[in-house]
Formats: C-alpha cells, structure tokens, sequence
C-alpha cells in the first residue's frame, strides 16, 4: 500500500465517500473533455477506469461495490435493449435478425476455431470455447445511438435482435464445454439445459408481464414503479443463471417483458433512462476499465501472438457478417457499418466466459502449475480485445450513427416527415392532469418542434381559491412533462365560457389536435354534447379527440380500432391515424382494426412504412359494433374514428356510439377521433381526397403523413 503523507490517504482509496467521489468526478468530467475533441466518452471511461485501476496508479480498487454497481450497469444496457425495441419493426425484420445472427456468430467462430486449433495448436474443446468468446457482444453503444433519435432504424432493430440470440449461442457453448470438461455431458444434461431455458422464457415472458401490468395498475408512486424495474431486472437475471445462462440474456428478456408496460415517451421511461445513462452504465464501463492491464502486453510476446490472433477472429468477424448482412438485405453503407459498430464490441459475454474457462483447472504440469482451460494468455488477451474493440465500437458506431440522424434530419426539413403538432389539452381538474398528459405525450412524435400545451380556462366570477387550483393544475402538468424530457407550456384563460376559451386559443396557438378528458360519471351530458357539436367541431381544420381514462394507459395491452366505411374520405383520415399508430409506436401496444376491405387495403400499404403490429377483421356492416364494443375484454382499449353529420364517412349507428357508451359506461379506456374537416393542404392534396379511386395520390399522402 502506498501512504499518502497528506490526510493520512491510503492507495487504493478505502474511504467510501472519496471513493464514489473520484468515480463520480470521472464520469462527470470525462465526457464534457472527449466531446470537445470528438472522441467518445465510452472510450474515456474505459480509459480512465484502467489509469485509476490496480494495474494502472491504483487509486481505486475494483472491490465489490464496483463489481456490483458495474453489473447493474451490464444489465441495464441489456435490458434497455430489450425494453426500447420496437416490437412491430422486431417482427417485421425477425428473419433478418435471425440471418445476421447466424453470420454474426458462424464468421467469428470460423476464424477463431482456425486461429485456436492451426496457430496455436489448443485442444478442440479449448479451441471451441476461444471460437465462442468472439461470436458474442455487447451493446455498448446503444445508449448513444438510441439518443440520436435512430433506435427504430432497421439496422439498429436487426443488430438487437441478432444480439439475443447470438449471445445465446455463444453462452450455450459455453455450458457445453464446461460440462464436457467436467465429463457431464450426457442425455440428462441436454434434457435439463433445455427444459431449464424453456422454462425461464415462459415465466419471464409470460408471468412477467401478467405481475406488472397488476403493479403499475394498483401503485401509482412513481419511485416505487421505478423500484419495482429494476427489481424485475434483478429478478430476470437471477432466474437465467438459475436455468444455466448468462444473467445478461435475463435482462434482455427482461425488457422484452416489460416492453409494452413502459411507454417509449412516458416519465418512467425517461427514470429508467436517465439513471442508467448517468450512473449505472458509466460505472460498468469504469470497471470493465480497471480490468486493463498494459503491462502485460511487454512481458510476453506470446500473449501479444495471442491478442492478434483474437482481434483479427473477433473484429474481421464481425465485419464481415456485418457486410454480409448489408449485402444481403441491401442496406446502405452507413447501415452496414452501424451494424460493424454496434456488433463490434466484446465485453460482457466475452469477458465472462474467459473468466469460467480460466477458473476451470484440467490438470497440473510436472512444475506443479495448474493447466487451465484457458490460459493466461488468453486472459489477458481478453484484455486488450476488450478495449480495442470497444474503441473501434464506439468510433464505427457513432460516426455512421450520426450520418443516419442527419439524412433523417434533412429528410424532415424537406417535408418527407410528419408535420408539426400543436397538442391542446384542456384540464380543469386534477384527478384528469396525469390522465390528460400521458395521452398526449405518446400521441406526439419525437421532434421538438411538437408542442404540448396544457390549458385551463378560469371563469371571470371565480374566486382567488379557483386561480390558485387552476396554477396547481398546470403546476402538475408541466412537472409530469418534465419528467418525461418533454416541454409543456402551461397557459391561464380567464373567460366566462369554456367553449370560447378554448377556441380563442386554438386560433392564437394554431392547434392541430384538441385532446379532451371525459369524466367517467358525467360521460356524455346533454351540455357536453351540445358545446361538442355546437362548438369544438366548428374548428374546422383541428383534430378532435375524446378520452375516457379507466386504467392507466400503459396497461393497455391492444387497441381496438373501429373506423367507418369511406373514412379515407374525409380530409384528415390519414393525419387521425397518425395519431393512432404514434400511441401504439410509443406504447408497444398492438390494433387490431375492424372496419372495410377498402380500408384494410390502404392500411396494409401503411404498415409497409411504418410498422407496427396490427390485426384487421372485415366488417361488412357498421351496425355490428355494438357487439365489439360489448365483446371488449378488461385489458384492451377502445379507437373509433367518428365523423360529423354530412361527412363521407358519416352512418345513422356513429351517432348513436356515444349514447351507447353513456349508456353502458363501460370499464375500459377509449377515444373517439373526430379528424379535421376542411384541409389546409395543398390542391394535390385536395384532388385526392375528392377522387378516392387515385390510389397513386393516396400513396403520395400516406408517404408524407407516416415515416
């Protein structure tokens, strides 16, 4: 140990306060200098884990409480892979997550089974295991291409995808030359391997999900949902190495449980998000950092020999199935080469199972030293593939990264993307406020250029108390956008009507969508109806939309949407179902749409571009929904495109949805859109709304509306 003479500080650092201050001081100060030179600050972390680790100045050693805080870390990348996939584009791309999966570990193992056996000359059990180590990676990078907006990207959906089940490979080789060193192989052996993983898939998959939707359904803290998360991380994890894989292929599952209960756009997402970028995942890269040694590259040439061999099979691996997989599904190069950075990383898997292969004793020499499934050099090897590959990762990623989010920038400012919304959400009561903004935010895109703004209207005769309810309301509503990195601009009308009030602003603010709270005991009230169609709908050129709010929207499982006979008709069809498909995209929540062939033919070309999951059932007869509404099961929502009386798409049974509805009062969430009426377009625009059987010119709105 080193005695420093001031303060009387021991090297490595023990004192707990100064120990989690250095680390924080690192992961504070790390990336504000590595942005400014264009270097990633993954690499930084890494680099200053080993300058602060035992092999570097030792300051700090890697004790417990970094293994701990850096395995949370590892799980969490994990996890928020699973968790931020997008399950509609997971499907739509599945076969080619398997085909990049199948390149992405034959291509590594081939070169590395080469370099093991024929160069330097491992047994073939020991020579496998080496050819596994560089199948696998880690998604070190996605946090940061996820930031810039492109995690819906095919490459970055194929590459996450493929990740799971190429990790799952290279892990069950593991099992299975670790059994075979140990002489356990056998007919049991592969009866409990599997019966064990098969069992572990059905209960995260599974019970999972049934366990949190009741939890986010009965508990509305917002730490202890947070709490709850990681838990299930935990949990996840622990039942993966239980059923005898790799705890991080537990928290991928994890996600892709919890995926549909965790809205992309909600506050908790942007919890889980936030403390893991800022805490947990720096802390993994800073001890996969202190696992550096540089000295030992200068004390053996054999080790050097060995570490190139590795590099060489794992990073010309990974390229390869990297261009194969762009050739194969013609993908741009940016997106063949975001795939190579992404995949290019070894550090979770890899290191794991150089440390089970290390730790596995085989025998002893005539000098009495232990002979190892895996040698030292190989170890240390391990080292230098780690940081190299992560460097290249992070490079490779980033660049190509960047290259993709300014193409859709640009593609954005040419008007090929969505239009900005103006989101209006009137609230005049604080049980609806939460109800209110969660709906919004998934209803709106991912640009900033998306406003949300929550207004209530004080009545001239209202005293102080109404004015100081009317500013907690908007307090609330701010704060619940906040949470979710999402701006809302708080605005206080003083008006004598309603009505008035909120139509005054939608002019002043230039509104595209009015999104209303229903009360559940009130429902649809002879005064309500009255101002709806005597005054809301008068706004001829805004979204309106209804929302009745039983349970919280994220347990919502599917919607059922019902949309009329020639509601492509009316001038803002495709702009209301923009709104339905951004909530299922940011809920993870699939639809199941019952309405006409003509319809159901115009959605199929929609899911082309932008997909998300979805069911459609003909209806011959719109007096038929009745029955589906009736037939709504406690964990499905309800979307019904209404139209006003002399529109297209308007029947006698619209009208009578609402009194069905007031009626029956139904215990489920549900929204009646009423689109726009009068187009602000452009005379292309027009022309194809006024001439339905153009197919052409509906194809031309539909690439403009949907991405």
């Amino acid at each position: 140990m080193i005695i420093a003479s001031i303060h009387h500080i021991t090297f490595p650092v023990e004192d707990p306060l100064l120990k989690f201050f250095i680390e924080l001081l690192i992961i504070l100060l790390v990336p504000l200098l590595l942005n400014k030179i264009k270097i990633p600050h993954l690499l930084g972390l890494l680099v200053a884990g080993a300058i602060v680790g035992p092999y570097g100045f030792n300051l700090l050693s890697r004790d417990s409480s970094v293994v701990v805080t850096g395995t949370t870390g590892l799980l969490y990348i994990m996890f928020l892979a699973g968790l931020e996939i997008d399950m509609g584009d997971f499907k739509k791309n599945k076969w080619k997550s398997i085909t990049f999966s199948i390149y992405t570990f034959l291509a590594p193992f081939i070169l590395g089974f080469i370099g093991g056996y024929y160069l330097l000359h491992f047994s073939l059990s020991t020579s496998i295991l080496f050819a596994s180590l560089f199948s696998s990676h880690t998604l070190i990078v996605y946090p940061l291409v996820s930031n810039l907006g492109i995690a819906k990207n095919p490459a970055v959906n194929i590459t996450v995808g493929g990740t799971m089940i190429t990790d799952v490979l290279s892990l069950l080789v593991l099992a299975v030359i670790v059994g075979l060193s140990q002489g356990d192989v056998d007919a049991a052996f592969w009866i409990r391997l599997s019966i064990s993983m098969i069992a572990f898939a059905l209960v995260v998959l599974l019970i999972f999900p049934l366990i949190a939707r009741w939890f986010f359904k009965n508990v509305a803290d917002k730490i202890s949902q947070y709490i709850f998360v990681v838990v299930m991380i935990y949990l996840a994890s622990i039942l993966a190495e239980l059923a005898g894989i790799e705890s991080i292929i537990g928290a991928f599952f994890a996600g892709l449980a919890l995926n549909r209960l965790i809205p992309h756009t909600s506050s908790l997402m942007n919890r889980i998000e936030f403390v893991g970028n800022a805490i947990f995942i720096p802390f993994f890269l800073i001890s996969v950092g202190m696992l550096i040694d540089f000295s030992a590259f200068f004390k053996s040439w054999e080790t050097l020999g060995v570490a190139a061999i590795m590099l060489v099979a794992s990073i010309g691996g990974k390229y390869i199935a990297a261009i194969l997989t762009q050739k194969t599904f013609r993908l741009s190069k940016e997106e063949g080469l975001l795939i190579f950075g992404m995949s290019a990383a070894s550090a979770a898997a890899t290191l794991a199972a150089v440390m089970v292969g290390y730790n596995i004793v085989l025998g002893q020499t005539a000098d009495g030293e232990p002979i190892r499934l895996l040698n030292e050099h190989v170890l240390n090897g391990s080292i230098l593939l780690i940081l190299i590959s992560c460097t290249i990762s992070s490079f490779v990623a980033m660049s190509n990264a960047q290259r993709i989010a300014e193409v859709d920038r640009e593609n954005t400012i040419a008007g090929d993307k969505q239009p900005n919304a103006h989101i209006l959400l009137p609230i005049n009561s604080e049980q609806m406020t939460e109800k209110i903004i969660n709906l919004g935010l998934l209803m709106r895109t991912k640009s900033k250029d998306d406003q949300l703004y929550a207004l209530n209207i004080i009545s001239e005769d209202k005293n102080e108390s109404s004015v100081k309810n009317a500013a907690k309301i908007l307090e609330a509503a701010v704060k619940l956008g906040a949470a979710a990195d999402v701006q809302v601009q708080p605005i206080t009308r003083h008006d004598n009507e309603v009505v008035a009030g909120i139509n005054n602003v939608i002019k002043e603010k230039n509104i595209t969508d009015l999104l209303m709270g229903l009360d559940k005991d009130k429902g649809f009230s002879t005064s309500f109806m009255y101002n709806l169609y005597n005054g809301y709908l008068k706004n001829e050129h805004v979204n309106l939309i209804l929302y009745s709010a039983i349970q919280p929207i994220s347990t919502v499982k599917e919607y059922v949407v019902l949309i009329p006979p020639l509601a492509y008709r009316e001038p803002g069809f495709f702009e209301a179902l923009s709104k339905i498909w951004n909530i299922a995209r940011n809920s993870g929540s699939p639809l199941k749409f019952y309405t006409t062939a003509d319809i159901i033919e115009i959605l199929h070309r929609i899911i082309k571009r932008s997909a998300v999951e979805a069911s459609f059932v003909n209806i011959a007869k719109w007096g038929e929904v009745d029955q589906v509404i009736a037939d709504l099961k406690s964990d499905q929502g309800l979307i019904v495109l209404m139209a006003d009386r002399n529109r297209f798409s308007y029947k006698s049974p619209i009208h009578t949805i609402t009194q069905y509805l007031n009626e029956n009062r139904i215990e489920n969430n549900y929204l009646l859109i009423y689109p726009y009426t009068e187009s602000i377009a452009d005379a292309a625009e027009k022309r194809a709304i006024n001439n339905h059987q153009d197919f052409a010119e509906i194809g031309k709105l539909i690439q403009k509306v949907f991405r």
